[in-house]
């Protein structure tokens, strides 16, 4: 089984010269290093997604299935918003 396996992928001309331009940069010293590094980004990224849902989603899905009582209205979150929002504004005007 070879170390590497050989594709061949198409792209439009700017992702194209996206890739030739960070190796004639000499940021990456080839096509296929710019490709692994993008798809190494791109799990790490699908990781803290999945680890997100899992550790920070599930719970509080979980949670609110169980006590449905301890939600928050969307208009009232909506109004606490704007409120803050109409402050903060309020305040950068007056240089505060």
């Amino acid at each position: 089984m070879p170390l590497v396996e050989k594709r061949t992928i198409r792209l439009p001309p700017a992702q194209a010269s996206y890739i030739d331009g960070l190796v004639e940069t000499g940021t990456y010293a080839s096509a296929s290093e710019v490709v692994r590094a993008g798809l190494r980004a791109l799990q790490e990224r699908d990781e803290a997604v999945a680890r997100w849902l899992r550790e920070e989603v599930v719970p509080v899905y979980d949670a609110m299935q169980a006590d449905p009582g301890r939600g928050i209205p969307a208009d009232r979150v909506g109004a606490t918003v704007h409120a803050r929002h109409a402050d903060r504004s309020r305040k950068a005007r007056r240089g505060a």
